[in-house]
């Protein structure tokens, strides 16, 4: 993806019969998206309803001035988002890997943690939980007894501090996003934008760019963008892969995942699925569940199965969207 010199005219002109684009940015309807000469225009969605997100490959045409509006989505691999009983949130489409970060201080939480594998596992999307700050190591031990169980689950923990070892954490990360589209997520304070602007050159100016094409600059730190990874970092089946960075939350809500989803999203409880006496077992207080004997038993954490038994509650309350 080119970031060289802008051409927004003759973007305008082949937008005009309608010409595919990429989703770099978004904040509420207002979006940034790449053409294919490598121009950005500011885009919006035709119509009140917006679903786009960042990673989607829409159709656009010409409006006005550096302006396209959004005729048409392609359909999607993949579609990240969180939601609530009132609302939902898209977080990025058509992405292969999530990128959990985390951090010896502040401390993590783990709700947020086990939500965001429970949403990838759903949508099979690779999941990579990534520990920084590693060189505080008064609070390193403590944070790997709380990510023990994870691994123990089959998940990878790489650990990593951006600070104390820019190089090493290069050395790690390239072979693990290399010809990826792959979304960093996590709570404020973790060193995500450290992160990102460790591996993304000149990240700050491309920031910029599409502040200015959003037309505000108070949206720097609240929308969600796409940046094309180092062109030296190789591909992976002639991509060269991205990373996509979002606003640091707290809550990563689940409604919209059904009963049937969520306890797939699960990787303990797959094998025992078929050990429940009743075929729609909730696995909650039903007699002969082969989920609820693997608790009992401590092949499956109690708090994961808190956490299946929050979110299935969730999933059920009724949803005016």
């Amino acid at each position: 993806m080119s970031r060289g010199a802008r051409q927004p005219r003759a973007a305008r002109e082949t937008a005009q019969a309608g010409q595919q684009a990429l989703v770099v940015a978004a904040h509420g309807r207002h979006y940034v998206v790449e053409m294919e000469d490598g121009s950005l225009l500011h885009a919006f969605p035709r119509g009140k309803r917006s679903d786009c997100a960042v990673g989607d490959r829409v159709r656009v045409e010409s409006a006005a001035a550096d302006q396209v509006v959004i005729a048409g989505t392609q359909p999607r691999k993949n579609l990240l988002h969180r939601s609530d009983q009132f609302k939902s949130k898209l977080l990025a489409a058509n992405i292969d890997q999530v990128v959990i970060v985390l951090a010896t201080e502040p401390s993590f939480s783990e709700d947020l943690l086990g939500r965001a594998l429970v949403s990838a596992e759903a949508l099979e999307i690779r999941p990579l939980i990534v520990l920084n700050k590693v060189d505080l190591t008064d609070r390193l031990e403590a944070a790997r007894a709380r990510l023990a169980p994870y691994r123990e689950l089959g998940y990878t923990v790489l650990e990593l501090s951006v600070h104390g070892d820019p190089d090493g954490t290069q050395a790690l990360l390239r072979p693990r996003l290399a010809g990826l589209s792959t979304i960093l997520i996590g709570q404020s304070g973790m060193g995500k934008s450290s992160l990102l602007n460790l591996l993304i050159p000149g990240v700050e100016a491309q920031t910029r760019e599409i502040s200015a094409k959003l037309d505000s600059g108070k949206h720097t730190t609240t929308f969600t963008r796409l940046y094309p990874l180092p062109a030296d970092w190789g591909t992976t089946e002639d991509r060269r892969g991205c990373l996509i960075d979002s606003p640091g939350f707290q809550e990563f809500g689940l409604y919209h995942l059904s009963e049937g989803m969520l306890e797939r999203a699960f990787p303990e409880f797959r094998p025992r699925l078929t050990g429940c006496r009743f075929y729609n077992c909730h696995h909650i207080n039903e007699p002969g569940c082969g989920v609820l004997e693997a608790v009992q038993s401590g092949d499956i954490s109690p708090r994961r199965h808190q956490l299946y038994a929050q979110l299935l509650h969730e999933s059920s309350q009724q949803k005016p969207w």
